[in-house]
């Protein structure tokens, strides 16, 4: 009788074996209901790009938003997209109580995003260019936090591959201290629906890595600190239309000297103990040189730039696709294949 029952142990075995499929892929969270880490998160963020000029630009400058962009990013190698979005603009929401987000554009996002993750590209979703909320803080909170809790309640069923980043670059009379408050008030609302969605966490004073001095970092194990990089600035905006100045930049060149390369990793002293002392990931969100920039400076910056994020386990988002820093241009439908190499191939080159 053992005998009998082992030897149907192991037909059973080989039966199982041999209708199970090789090389199957595990189940993706949102199959299996778990969620991943915030620095897991950050790993599989890897390479990314901002859909830049589109759904945070004023109707005047608007570049139009095309689902096929996502594919050609997918291909290129990127691994996900962060979607700029000025939710206030008066054709999308209500200045006003209830402040309610225009559900043709809610869905309009919402489409974005399912087709990112179509393409198998994690999503970064955030609030961006909410200029009222900068002028007057007081007057413009209840609207912030309404409007976070519309977006977080409209995409709380949506896997662990769509985050969300509270709020692009704050300053003006949205001060640091004034920032941290709101910050925490907004990641309240948001935990409500979407209690263990990663949620990007930028600094006061325009984004930048000086911005930490003064941030103060919620308990919270599912956050990523964010920054934005575009140093050093009169050779990263030179010719730039909106800093005011910068035609007298034309022809600063970076050439990826041991000086040039130090100054960048001073930069980031403070980032990188802070996420040591704080145990958070690390995502820059933004980095690019603008198009006045000679072609040969900027794939020299951009290249050291990615290679020695990833060296440090920074998870990065170029600024960005289509525009004036882009790589890729919609109306020939062209890429600037030296800036794609520089991002996503080009090995750290030797001093």
């Amino acid at each position: 009788m053992k005998k009998t029952l082992f030897l149907l142990t192991i037909l059973l075995f080989l039966f199982q074996q041999c209708n199970s499929q090789p090389g199957e892929p595990e189940p993706a969270p949102e199959e299996t209901g778990t969620w991943a880490s915030a620095r897991e998160i950050n790993v599989r963020l890897g390479k990314g790009i901002n859909i830049g000029n589109t759904y945070e630009a004023m109707q005047s400058w608007q570049s139009p938003f095309d689902p096929a962009d996502l594919k050609r990013i997918a291909d290129l190698g990127f691994t996900h997209v962060r979607l700029p979005i000025r939710w206030e603009r008066d054709d999308r929401s209500m200045s006003t109580a209830p402040y309610t987000i225009e559900s043709a554009f809610m869905q309009a996002i919402q489409s974005a995003v399912d087709e990112a993750l179509k393409q198998k590209l994690h999503i970064i979703l955030n609030m961006h260019h909410h200029d009222a909320l900068m002028a007057n803080p007081a007057g413009e909170k209840a609207r912030f936090l309404s409007q976070w809790e519309q977006i977080a309640g409209h995409f709380k069923n949506y896997p662990d591959s769509l985050l969300f980043e509270i709020l692009n670059e704050p300053h003006d009379k949205l001060t640091p201290a004034l920032w941290n408050d709101y910050a925490e008030s907004a990641l309240r609302v948001i935990r409500r629906t979407n209690p263990r969605r990663c949620v990007l966490l930028g600094t006061a004073e325009w984004g930048g890595v000086g911005g930490l001095r003064s941030l103060e970092i919620p308990d919270d194990p599912q956050l990523i600190l964010t920054v934005h990089y575009y140093n050093p600035f009169q050779f990263t905006h030179q010719g730039a239309s909106w800093s005011e100045g910068s035609d007298a930049w034309l022809g600063t060149q970076w050439h990826g000297t041991v000086f040039e390369r130090q100054a960048v990793k001073e930069d980031f002293k403070t980032v990188i103990q802070l996420a040591g002392e704080k145990n958070i990931p690390v995502h820059v969100g933004e980095f690019g040189a603008y198009s006045r920039a000679d072609i040969d400076s900027r794939v020299r910056w951009t290249r050291f730039l990615a290679r020695w994020f990833e060296q440090q386990s920074f998870s990065w988002a170029y600024w960005e696709w289509n525009s004036g820093f882009g790589i890729y241009d919609p109306q020939n439908r062209r890429y600037e294949q030296r800036l794609v190499n520089a991002l996503v191939s080009d090995p750290m080159p030797d001093l």
